[in-house]
């Protein structure tokens, strides 16, 4: 990751992580899907922005699960 984010500082319901093409760092609770140029939450859940990190070209491999 490209930036620090502590787990422990999540929503609880935050399940999943990623970072978009210009740098933003969002938590998702469910697993979000990809477009050209960020994540975005599936229909159901929620998603919550997380913080600004340095801009990543690898942006699209960023996706984590974090419970």
């Amino acid at each position: 990751m490209s930036v620090d984010l502590d787990c422990n500082e999540f929503p609880d319901w935050v399940c999943w992580i990623a970072q978009d093409s210009d740098g933003v760092w969002w938590g998702y609770q469910v697993e979000p899907n990809l477009s050209c140029r960020s994540w975005y939450e599936n229909e159901v859940g929620d998603s919550v922005r997380l913080g600004h990190g340095v801009l990543n070209s690898d942006w699209e491999s960023t996706l984590k699960r974090v419970k």
